[in-house]
């Protein structure tokens, strides 16, 4: 019986004088370069010399001859110099030769000619040789890059079979090039071939149930969360099939419903809080049925998922930061590098949370049915639970004298996003914190002013009833408020809404209002300090919203006080009294008849408490008299 040739005998055909020889030889080496066998793929490729090897190449590519022949055998001379070519390169050093790095580009070429009509096994063994180019060296990777891998990256994946092992190098060599290349640079200019990318990522973390899925799910989070990823959410944003977010849905579903580590279930929430921050809140509740899902889940599912899943790492990592910042910190066990970290994965969480708020928060003002009243109920049990966890961590900072951190500070944003659309839900802990949590600083920050911020929607609200009122004032939140406005319409204001600012005025307006009832008052310098920001800042803006609305509130402080008062305060002279004055002139002479607006019908009931203060003070304020008749007597 005849023996099977060996590798000597292959070899001796590979250095053959004569083409037909050494084709030979190559069909019967790829016998001998499969598997880790290094020393015998070495041979071959030594035997064989990458002039042939190149030839071969691109014959099978219609642009030269191996022994004679050209277009009949192209295909076949194709498929097996790509097969040659990926046997070798399982040899690292070899894969990072200058001779393998070279065929790069022609490779690239093929698979964007030919991805469609070739055999399968040409596009696997490409990508094959594609991915060990690439993981062998960095000359590799920017071959790769530079000669448009990104772009046939992106053509070629959605041709290919879902979960094949051409998917998963595929995979493999994007998550290579976004570890090692120019983030801004691939973001920037490669927006359009990323979304096609994402598309298909998408598909197989909805389709696929194997390892495959988890590579998807960290994928699509390293592509999505980046700090780089601007241009790319905004191409994702006007892309008419939406199928790609319906399809990263239904795989966050799969995890946060299933048995997987902690980590994996993490990263599908923040995976989840960036579509939120792409696409909306109402990517939550999508009713868009996929063409592969055989039964839909219902739509209120991912919305309750998160949630809860939100919740449980909510209180697992304020449990974790409070033992980390006053138990062990005391102790050898102390690990202060991971607070940080603990701290960026609360933030993230509470976003998502925040997410589910203003969803909720829109449901109930459109009356949408999209979701159940029982649905509702149930995220909003849950909402009071989390914010209650929430409260009782500030209870505990504020126990141990902690006012500044990140963790604080994001906390009380929470706090007051929820308590703006449920203003007086969990009272008595939030009164009792109230105080604390407007003095809450951020690490960045030298005194409180976002913590303020977050709570003014709440504070507004409460105000416009007399107890809402005593509390700031038992607080001495009246005061949180009134430096936070000085500061937001200062010259170095860092607040661009003016909204807040407008949320700020409502709240000392409503306690200025109340004053009488619950007995409190500004203190003459407080007052000064307003009156003085207020004359400044209206001296440069032309909105008569503003314009009345600080009036108001000068109207309301005058009520108070009297012009030889405040003339003898060292801060407060003519000048400033003459400002004051001419601003009040200005409120009271603005046109009351232009469409009646909610805006405009506000402003004349706010011009209406002006004129009513002005009759109660005038006599104590001549200065301000005189101006205000000079002004209506134009």
């Amino acid at each position: 019986m005849a023996q099977s040739p060996g590798l000597d005998d292959c070899l001796k055909l590979l250095k053959g004088e004569r083409d037909e020889q050494r084709l030979a030889g190559l069909l019967l080496a790829t016998k001998f370069c499969n598997g880790d066998d290094h020393a015998s793929i070495r041979r071959v490729y030594e035997a064989v010399g990458a002039r042939f090897l190149d030839r071969l190449l691109r014959t099978g590519m219609g642009e030269g001859a191996v022994g004679g022949k050209g277009g009949e055998d192209r295909d076949a001379y194709l498929q097996l110099s790509v097969a040659l070519l990926a046997a070798i390169c399982r040899v690292p050093d070899i894969a990072s030769s200058k001779e393998m790095v070279s065929r790069v580009p022609l490779i690239l070429e093929v698979m964007c000619k030919r991805s469609h009509g070739s055999h399968p096994s040409v596009i696997e063994e490409s990508y094959e040789f594609l991915f060990l180019v690439v993981v062998a060296s960095e000359e590799g990777q920017q071959t790769f890059y530079e000669a448009g891998g990104i772009s046939m990256l992106a053509s070629n994946m959605p041709s290919l079979s879902d979960g094949s092992h051409s998917m998963e190098l595929a995979m493999k060599l994007v998550q290579l090039i976004l570890s090692k290349e120019s983030l801004g640079n691939i973001y920037s200019e490669y927006s359009s071939e990323l979304t096609s990318i994402v598309s298909t990522i998408a598909r197989q973390f909805a389709l696929l149930h194997n390892a495959l899925k988890f590579e998807a799910l960290h994928l699509l989070f390293a592509i999505l969360s980046s700090k780089y990823a601007v241009p790319l959410h905004d191409a994702l944003r006007l892309m008419s099939d939406g199928n790609w977010a319906a399809y990263i849905r239904t795989g966050v579903v799969d995890i946060l419903q299933n048995r997987v580590s902690a980590t994996d279930k993490f990263t599908a929430l923040v995976l989840a809080e960036s579509l939120t921050s792409t696409l909306g809140e109402t990517w939550l509740i999508d009713e868009r049925n996929l063409p592969d899902e055989k039964s839909p889940f219902p739509v209120e599912r991912c919305l309750l998922l998160l949630l809860e899943s939100s919740r449980v790492e909510v209180a697992v990592l304020l449990n974790e930061l409070a033992y980390l910042k006053y138990e062990a910190a005391s102790s050898s066990s102390s690990t202060p590098e991971a607070i940080p970290l603990k701290q960026r994965n609360l933030a993230i969480t509470f976003s998502l949370i925040e997410r589910i708020i203003k969803l909720v928060s829109n449901l109930s003002d459109t009356k949408g049915d999209s979701i159940g009243e029982r649905t509702i109920i149930k995220v909003i049990t849950g909402l009071n639970e989390t914010v209650d966890v929430v409260l009782e961590f500030l209870k505990d900072a504020k126990d141990h004298g902690q006012k500044k951190g990140d963790d604080l500070l994001a906390s009380v944003r929470l706090i007051g996003s929820y308590l703006a659309e449920a203003p007086f839900a969990c009272k008595e802990k939030v009164l009792n914190l109230l105080e604390y949590m407007l003095s809450v600083e951020g690490d960045d920050e030298s005194s409180p002013f976002y913590s303020i911020c977050f709570l003014l929607p709440m504070l507004c609200q409460i105000t416009m009833e007399v107890g809402g009122c005593k509390a700031l004032a038992l607080s001495g939140g009246h005061k949180s408020v009134l430096q936070f406005l000085v500061k937001a319409i200062g010259m170095n204001s860092s607040v661009e809404d003016s909204s807040t600012i407008f949320l700020a005025c409502d709240t000392i307006m409503n306690f200025l209002l109340k004053r009488l009832e619950i007995q409190a008052r500004l203190d003459r310098s407080d007052a000064v300090q307003l009156l003085r920001a207020l004359a400044y800042w209206t001296a440069n803006i032309h909105d008569p919203s503003m314009i009345t609305m600080a009036s108001t509130i000068c109207s309301l402080i005058f009520d108070s006080t009297s012009e030889r008062d405040l003339l003898s305060h060292p801060e407060f002279g003519l000048d400033l009294l003459n400002k004051l004055s001419q601003l009040i002139a200005t409120s009271l002479a603005t046109s009351g008849q232009d469409e009646m607006s909610d805006e405009a019908r506000e402003s004349i009931d706010l011009r209406q408490i002006i004129s009513e203060g002005l009759a109660r003070w005038a006599d104590r304020f001549p200065h301000v008299k005189q101006t205000v008749g000079r002004v209506q007597a134009l």
